[in-house]
């Protein structure tokens, strides 16, 4: 009988999806909904929020959790862009090099430090500035669900932008908050942002062309709009790494529009991809990468009348499987922000932007390439809508099988070889499995 803590106050529907995947399992299995306060002495499975888990258990090997302790290279973005830049030093053919944007750190707790940082570690960002044909994006290294995200062009923008995150009476503006979300943060209590040039050639698509009810239908003028890629992959152990191969393209509300320096109020709602910022809209801006075959690409500059053919998925996939893979292993070569430890595994959600490249370029490459914007900690899967939380309970249960399961076996002493139908002990990398992908495997530490 395996032991599993289930523990996810805030997060009903993951809770049953986790549920759901234990019912799948080859194995009895026993729920409980509180972590046991001594140290157990049988195997244990805690598949909770991290803040429910006790990590002191880690200590012990027959004890599996379902999130690493540290983790901060992955999932913090300033962290994540230290990582990156170090991991490209020591290895310059690196893809990384231009999969992440360019991005610059910054610690800051009131406006006026802005002038020391230009005179310091933000001169060659204040040299760029002076090129107003460039934007760029203002990102807290600590904030989610899309707050705090900014877009400027100019050293002034950047500095009004702090200076409105100093007064903290902008998230007490009730009238604002009816008509949209208000995203403003306290910057003296975040103080890390990140400060990454915006990329002004995103792929553009009307999800319209894919109608997702009997009440919607095609449009007969399309209209573009941005979106990211959420991708969700599995850390397992010390490490292995694997991608969930169905991934959600997220749409913005708005058409897409170039960000336009004569705006004196830049409107967000194009630029923004974030569903956290879009709840009205339900399930409206959420479709699967796959759905989007066959519609027309809409960005500027790009041919007349080209479509998203499987092919660009395909290649839209398998550049995102080598991104991730370089991204652990960063991470891994930073072993004091990112602990991989063998009796744990964690579920993280990965997002992509997709950018046309320019046709002068491309010649015989792929016409299309994708750039990592952030890593995400306890996705927020609850806003895929219930339309597609089919794929949710595939990717629960595909971590069930690949994650619990064989650590159990090993733990175990009473179940057969034979209980367990698939082996996956030969799996090589860039191969799929049920829907995942395997993108790396190795071995930092192993059990005792």
């Amino acid at each position: 009988m395996l032991t599993v803590a289930c523990i996810w106050p805030a997060a009903p529907f993951t809770e049953s999806l986790v549920r759901k995947a234990l019912e799948s399992l080859n194995i009895p299995v026993q729920i409980i909904s509180s972590i046991p306060e001594a140290l157990p002495k049988f195997p244990l499975v805690q598949w909770s929020s991290y803040d429910e888990i006790e990590h002191e258990f880690s200590r012990n090997d027959s004890i599996l959790q379902s999130s690493y302790i540290i983790r901060k290279s992955l999932i913090r973005k300033h962290f994540l862009s230290r990582c990156i830049f170090s991991y490209c030093t020591k290895h310059p053919e690196s893809v990384l090099k231009t999969a992440w944007p360019r991005t610059y750190e910054i610690e800051v707790s009131f406006a006026d430090e802005l002038d020391e940082l230009f005179a310091d570690e933000l001169w060659e960002l204040g040299e760029e500035l002076g090129d107003t044909q460039k934007w760029w994006i203002l990102k807290p290294g600590m904030a989610d669900r899309g707050n705090g995200i900014r877009i400027f062009n100019d050293r002034a923008t950047l500095e009004k932008i702090l200076e409105e995150f100093e007064d903290e009476s902008a998230t007490d503006d009730e009238e604002d908050e009816e008509q949209e979300p208000n995203t403003a943060v306290i910057i003296s209590q975040l103080r890390h942002f990140v400060i990454q040039e915006y990329i002004l050639n995103p792929l553009l698509i009307d999800p319209r062309e894919v109608p997702i009810g009997p009440d919607t239908t095609k449009p007969d003028i399309l209209q573009g709009h941005k979106f990211h890629l959420r991708a969700y992959c599995v850390a397992s152990g010390a490490l292995t790494l694997y991608l969930f191969n169905r991934v959600l393209a997220l749409f913005s509300s708005v058409p897409y529009s170039s960000p336009n320096p004569q705006d004196k109020i830049l409107d967000l709602a194009p630029h923004l991809t974030n569903t956290s910022l879009q709840t009205n809209r339900g399930e409206e801006g959420v479709r699967l990468l796959n759905e989007l075959i066959g519609c027309h690409i809409l960005s500027t500059g790009s041919e007349q009348q080209t479509i998203l053919t499987a092919e660009d998925v395909s290649d839209i996939l398998r550049q995102i499987e080598v991104v991730l893979a370089e991204t652990f292993k960063a991470a891994l070569e930073n072993p004091i922000n990112f602990q991989a430890i063998p009796n744990a595994f964690e579920l993280f959600g990965v997002d992509f932007l997709v950018v046309v490249k320019d046709s002068k370029d491309i010649e015989n490459e792929s016409k299309i390439e994708v750039k990592l914007l952030e890593i995400n900690a306890e996705p927020a899967i609850e806003l895929t809508g219930p339309r597609l939380a089919w794929i949710l309970e595939d990717l629960f249960a595909d971590i069930g099988k690949v994650c619990v399961e064989p650590f159990f076996v090993k733990q175990s002493t009473s179940v057969q070889a034979g209980a367990i139908s698939s082996n996956d002990s030969d799996w090589p990398v860039g191969e799929t499995r049920r829907n995942l992908v395997k993108c790396v495997e190795t071995e930092v530490r192993r059990l005792a």
